[in-house]
């Protein structure tokens, strides 16, 4: 069972990658997945204004969206160091290996020393498959 631990966390704005409306689950316009981007790797976009990172060249990874932002500036909570639940990516992430971004914000495996550099924490507790949440010591650095 994945958890969070020890957060702490910043609070920026979201930017229009991050405002999706999530909804009530069985409610008129909601839609199927009700996740948003909670627990997605995000990144500075703005003045005090978060986006989904993407992982691409040069781009500097901030921490993990704890919440579901629904609109355009409303607050994000972004923790930037401890232990926090994350959504895995293509591959899934198995107890101990390192965390790198994938194009979707999501954390998938890192292969060293290659991406030494983009190495954004260690999974503490796996999660087999894409879109299942892992449990991640963050190790981002700015």
């Amino acid at each position: 069972m994945a958890f969070d631990e020890s957060i702490r966390a910043i609070t920026l704005d979201a930017d229009s990658s991050l405002n999706v409306y999530t909804g009530v689950s069985g409610q008129p316009g909601a839609p199927a997945d009700h996740g948003g981007h909670q627990y997605e790797f995000v990144k500075v976009t703005g003045s005090r204004i978060c986006g989904l990172a993407t992982a691409a060249a040069n781009e500097v990874v901030v921490g993990v969206l704890q919440n579901k932002p629904q609109y355009l500036g409303n607050a994000c909570s972004v923790a930037i160091s401890g232990v926090s639940q994350v959504r895995v990516g293509s591959g899934g992430l198995a107890a101990g290996d390192a965390v790198k971004v994938d194009s979707s914000g999501r954390g998938v495996t890192a292969t060293l020393p290659g991406d030494a550099a983009v190495v954004v924490g260690v999974c503490l507790i796996a999660a087999a498959t894409a879109d299942n949440i892992a449990t991640v010591l963050l190790r981002v650095k700015g």
